[in-house]
């Protein structure tokens, strides 16, 4: 069984901590339990946001974790459900998810590139974007190959490479896009939210691709076929 179900609205969620507690935690806690009582293998999303983003080093998926917010808080919550539910599982951190579908940044840059000459964008923020359709990927092989070697369970890191700023990936997907969109690099702090964001989400993946043998997934060329598709296909 893969869970792919989160409450992701991280700002929202300093507000409305208890009800992403319920979808975050309580809910996928319940998953690992039936699949347990039936020895069926669980693989879980989880997130960067269970570290504070401290340094610039990546996070192995052993490092000490302390949640900045509401949203991270609940995942971890999740993270800790899933593992002391008794069954095999695995629990897949990953980060700054992209996709064709639904709201995302790279779909948001598109819409603000092609309305404005600049954007000012956080520079100091780094991290891994990660094709949502190669997280499917992994999820798919990871589940497989815990059915044959249960011993393989535990909290592994996927996210796409090479690591990047907010504003770089804006770069990217204007200069991918053919958008004529200046960007101007700012700091977190001239760009306050309701969630404190991590600076630093890189993950080490190493693990993941020692253990399954699935390596980081470019996210410019994930970004490249996205960009297309979307101009073949606007809905």
């Amino acid at each position: 069984m893969i869970n792919a179900a989160a409450y992701t609205a991280v700002d929202r969620a300093e507000e409305e901590e208890a009800l992403a507690t319920i979808i975050n935690a309580d809910a996928p806690a319940a998953m690992a339990r039936a699949c347990a009582a039936q020895a069926i293998p669980f693989v879980h999303i989880s997130t960067d946001y269970v570290f504070d983003g401290a340094g610039e080093a990546p996070f192995s998926p052993d490092a000490p974790v302390a949640p900045l917010g509401a949203y991270g808080r609940s995942k971890l919550a999740g993270e800790r459900g899933v593992t002391e539910a008794g069954g095999v599982y695995a629990v897949l951190r990953t980060s700054w998810v992209f996709s064709a579908h639904g709201t995302n940044f790279l779909k948001t840059m598109l819409r603000l590139g092609a309305e404005r000459d600049e954007l000012r964008i956080v520079a100091d923020q780094i991290g891994g974007p990660t094709p949502a359709g190669a997280i499917a990927e992994a999820c798919l092989a990871i589940t497989a190959q815990l059915a044959k070697d249960p011993a393989k369970r535990g909290i592994y890191h996927f996210a796409g490479a090479p690591e990047v700023s907010w504003a770089g990936f804006a770069r990217a997907i204007f200069a991918a896009a053919k958008l004529d969109c200046a960007v101007t690099d700012i700091p977190s702090s001239d760009y306050p939210t309701p969630a404190r964001r991590p600076l630093n989400s890189r993950l080490d993946t190493s693990t993941t691709e020692a253990r399954f043998g699935i390596a980081r997934p470019d996210w410019r060329a994930a970004m490249q076929e996205i960009i297309a598709k979307l101009e073949r296909d606007p809905a």
